[in-house]
């Protein structure tokens, strides 16, 4: 094995470009694309495209198309005040109840004066991400309308490597073709129509949605616009579009709602879309984004859309060969893959490439992280309102960012958080009489942190607490102090919250939350009634455990606020331990050992230790990791889709490779399903999005990071290499440019489970510490 120090750099590097450049548009020895040999018979069957702003779902049916649109910015609702400024003075009475065991008194007493006010997250104005509408296009074949029975040869495909979707397909001796992006260069969506003979592509192009739409247009582009409810006295958020065709030949007119097109050789649908999201003047900027995209040519836009995804893209290679399932269309590989693995090596990797491409395209900088659905919906009310959940789901889907080497894209949750913070700083004092500032479960576009409107999920005060994680991710990756610079304030105020409002338990003498819940489970007290609410629950203990260290280390690598430094070095000896374990050998969720009437609850918050956080692993307090181990053991291996990937990255940081495995083969499972279900059943639908169901796509990111954790960890104080390889993935693979905490870029590659050759680089050249093949060695990184 070549092990990488400043003298072999050179030839080192060199040989890694040659390896991994030959893979620059193949992974896995296969194309990383998506395919199938027929349309979407229903929207989760659709391929999504997004640039971070816009998206676009086409089904491509061929007679009538049907392209669902999206803005990530599009949300209904408005900024509100929903919270009880008499809550806190309830929150004695809340707290000797807690103490005296009375939890369901407790949780009575907090639905009725500790919940927030007016809407939360059931309506406006809390509000919800919604759709953008609809565009349809309904096409004429010398006058008819085929079916798929009618046509010959056809392939719809998701390019990774382009973002670029298409689809294929002959009738009546013509090869048609349609292309489809949203543009990473022009900010605007374009769909390309072609037909190998001359003037054979008719159709009709029109606008819609389920409400609050109108459609009109000026001669020359079809126009539809409108405005959101925003539960308050002022107008909701207000959106437009446009769409305007071109054509080579033919002909192009526009009648009330519709643009026809007739005998056309080539036919390019531009769409643009905006909202008054922060830009008064959105319409104006909606219009200047598609004369520009018309006056370019469709190459040149095309060729600088390529280019600019992958300047993220391309940083990553993942090659795992392939096996004899590998050609097969997409949908017929995931029915064959949990029973044949290994027929499919290739699949793995080309749904982690997926992760990282639906990562790039759901945010950009100076815009919103992605919500539940990423940024692709087809309803008007979204599950879940589509918004940001705090007790998993919108950390989730951040935490393949940074190992996954598209840092930047953590930065739009930052932004998201730093706005928050005001209003947080109105409920902290609403609720706890506490400084700093909080957030419970839900949050929006509008800054929500009030709890929820039932004690049973609503009242948990750790959101804020455990997205400070995330910030924290994107500096201990990469050791930005600029930007420790600009989150401090948030991280600090958080550890200000925690700090003023803990409480003594008087049985222990620990400083726990309360109230507080375990997310969304519950619990049998002694008397046999049911409770969520209690003191200090496992989470909290941990993410303030975690938290207090992180603002210590911030606050000496800033050189200040010493004093409140010291404040919490003191607090956190009264912190109570990492975890307490039960007679039964399990990590237990709350401060007693209560009895629980689900065993095998979708959330596993307890073991946040584990993972995210690192106060946890089979290295450092091997006890807790066995214990961590019996908690998943009887917890299962089913649930919603995030919850499987929670379960994979559990396993993969207890060095569980087979298992961990296992994990992603449920992700896998395939499904058609869309009614909520809160148990067991998830998987994928066919178009690899994951399935809660409905969909949901913290599955997808959080699979996206379980592969990553499987392949390097770094969290120990060392990167450690193929920490959890399976056995499926043992006999040879190569990864390039995942990313490892203090800034470090790594490639690597093995046969038979053992690591043959790895490359370490960073921008200063520094000494590291490295597992290779469980060998622990100090390495000296190359500059980059």
């Amino acid at each position: 094995m070549k092990i990488i120090c400043k003298w072999s750099y050179y030839i080192s590097l060199s040989f890694a470009w040659v390896i991994f450049s030959s893979s620059t548009r193949v992974d896995g020895n296969g194309e990383l694309h998506l395919w199938y040999n027929q349309p979407a018979s229903q929207w989760e069957e659709t391929l999504p495209l997004g640039n971070g702003r816009l998206g676009m779902t086409p089904d491509s049916k061929i007679s009538q198309e049907t392209i669902v649109l999206n803005d990530i910015t599009l949300w209904s609702g408005a900024p509100q005040d929903a919270n009880n400024y008499e809550a806190y003075k309830k929150l004695p009475e809340i707290r000797q109840l807690l103490t005296d065991g009375k939890n369901d008194e407790a949780q009575d007493l907090v639905n009725e004066e500790f919940v927030c006010l007016g809407k939360g997250g059931q309506a406006e104005p809390f509000g919800c991400f919604q759709t953008l509408g609809k565009l349809q296009i309904n096409y004429l074949y010398d006058g008819e309308n085929p079916g798929f029975d009618s046509v010959a040869d056809y392939s719809r495909k998701l390019d990774l490597d382009s973002a670029i979707a298409s689809c294929s397909f002959s009738y009546n001796e013509v090869n048609y073709r349609r292309e489809y992006f949203t543009g990473f260069g022009n900010d605007v969506n374009v769909v390309r129509i072609t037909a190998d003979k001359k003037r054979m592509i008719n159709c009709e192009i029109s606008l819609d949605r389920a409400e609050r739409f109108e459609v009109s247009n000026d001669g020359t582009i079809l126009q539809m616009k409108g405005a959101l409810v925003s539960g308050t006295d002022n107008p909701g958020m207000k959106y437009l579009a446009l769409v305007k065709a071109l054509t080579e030949d033919g002909t192009v007119t526009i009648e009330s709602e519709k643009i026809k097109v007739k005998d056309a050789s080539e036919l390019i649908i531009y769409i643009s879309v905006g909202t008054s999201f922060r830009n008064a003047d959105f319409e104006g900027d909606v219009r200047e984004l598609l004369t520009k995209a018309v006056n370019t040519g469709y190459h040149e836009q095309k060729e600088a859309h390529i280019e600019n995804y992958r300047q993220m893209f391309s940083r990553v290679h993942f090659d795992l060969g392939r096996g004899e399932n590998s050609d097969l269309p997409t949908n017929e590989r995931l029915s064959k893959f949990y029973n044949e693995p290994e027929k499919d090596t290739a699949l793995p990797a080309l749904f982690y490439q997926f992760g990282r491409y639906l990562t790039i395209s759901s945010t950009r900088v100076g815009l919103l992280p992605p919500n539940l659905q990423g940024l692709w919906a087809h309803q008007i009310h979204t599950p879940w309102n589509g918004d940001y959940h705090l007790d998993v789901n919108v950390q989730m889907n951040h935490w393949p960012v940074e190992v996954s080497n598209l840092s930047e894209l953590n930065l739009p949750l930052a932004d998201l958080v730093k706005r928050m913070v005001p209003h947080g700083e109105k409920t902290a004092k609403a609720y706890y009489n506490a400084d700093g500032w909080v957030a419970h479960v839900i949050t929006n576009v509008w800054g929500f942190t009030e709890p929820g409107e039932s004690a049973s999920w609503g009242i948990s005060n750790a959101g804020s607490g455990w997205v400070c994680n995330n910030l924290w991710q994107h500096y201990d990756f990469t050791g930005d102090e600029n930007y420790l610079k600009e989150i401090y304030p948030i991280l600090k105020g958080s550890a200000e919250f925690y700090n003023s409002m803990l409480m003594q338990d008087t049985e222990t003498g620990w400083l726990v939350t309360a109230p507080s819940v375990s997310p969304e489970n519950s619990f049998y007290l002694p008397n046999g009634s049911h409770a969520n609410v209690c003191m200090g629950p496992t989470i909290d203990n941990q993410i303030i455990r975690e938290l207090f260290n992180n603002v210590i280390r911030a606050s000496e690598v800033l050189g200040k606020d010493a004093e409140f430094r010291e404040t919490l070095k003191r607090k956190l000896k009264d912190i109570p331990p990492i975890a307490q374990i039960s007679d039964d050998g399990r990590i237990m969720e709350w401060l007693k050992d209560y009895e629980e009437p689900d065993l095998q609850h979708r959330h596993i918050s307890h073991l946040y230790g584990l993972y995210p956080a690192h106060l946890i692993s089979p290295e450092s307090t091997p006890e807790f990791a066995e214990a961590a181990k019996k908690t998943l053991e009887v917890r299962g291996d089913d649930g919603p889709s995030w919850a499987i990937a929670y379960k994979q990255l559990f396993w993969a940081r207890l060095h569980d490779g087979s298992r961990a495995f296992k994990l992603l083969r449920e992700i896998l499972k395939p499904t058609l399903d869309t009614h909520i279900n809160y148990g067991a059943g998830g998987g994928v639908y066919p178009n690899l999005l994951s399935a809660g169901p409905p969909f949901q796509i913290d599955g997808n990111f959080g699979a996206t990071a379980g592969i990553a954790e499987m392949l390097i960890q770094s969290h120990a104080g060392f990167i450690h290499l193929l920490p959890a390889i399976p056995e499926h993935w043992q006999k040879e693979g190569k990864v390039s440019g995942l990313k490892a905490r203090g800034n470090f870029t790594v490639d690597f590659e093995w046969r038979n489970g053992r690591v043959t050759d790895f490359t370490i680089s960073s921008p200063t050249s520094q000494k590291v510490k490295v597992k290779v093949n469980e060998e622990l060695r100090d390495v000296i990184s190359n500059k980059l």
